[in-house]
């Protein structure tokens, strides 16, 4: 059976992982940079996830618990929240990586409940547990009264498209600025 609840500070390595499960392996490594190697992504990305500043904080995350471990994890935030929160992640890149990412795109907007990052671990998938974190998701924004849940999803990756459209999400095409 599983359980979906909003993270602990404790769960901030797993969280990190399935955050890099989110991002890909290729966008992690564009991020770190040819100089840092993913486990150093990795305790960058665990020390924001302890963080209350922080677009990865664990405030922001709901997990999935099952068989006693936590296998997977949404993490969303407030459209209107973006620049706050993502400050923490710019500033650490610079410290950490010595990398700007200044001039990144903005993934939301206000008036909408971003779906950052959505991951299960490959040995729990099909068993519901992604549909079950986006509907926790849809009911967070609606207690935070934000109208509309949105995230981004690459068109190379036809199941995701899949899944958010059969839970009713519309396919809008933007140009990020």
């Amino acid at each position: 059976m599983t359980c979906i609840r909003t993270a602990y500070s404790t769960d901030a390595p797993a969280l990190a992982s399935l955050i890099m499960q989110a991002m890909s392996t290729e966008c992690c490594a564009y991020f770190y940079g040819p100089l840092h190697s993913e486990e150093d992504f990795h305790l960058f990305l665990t020390q924001l996830a302890t963080r209350q500043d922080s677009q990865y904080s664990y405030q922001n995350a709901l997990v999935a618990i099952e068989e006693e471990q936590l296998v997977g994890a949404a993490v969303s935030y407030s459209g209107a929240s973006l620049h706050k929160l993502r400050k923490t992640f710019l500033d650490g890149m610079i410290s950490v990586f010595d990398r700007d990412f200044s001039q990144i795109k903005n993934e939301t907007q206000a008036g909408e409940l971003y779906l950052d990052s959505l991951a299960v671990n490959s040995d729990f998938r099909h068993r519901g547990i992604a549909t079950k974190l986006i509907n926790e998701t849809v009911r967070k924004a609606r207690e935070l009264s934000i109208p509309k849940v949105g995230l981004l999803v690459d068109d190379n990756n036809p199941r995701a498209l899949h899944l958010y459209t059969s839970l009713g999400f519309k396919f809008i095409c933007l140009v990020l600025k």
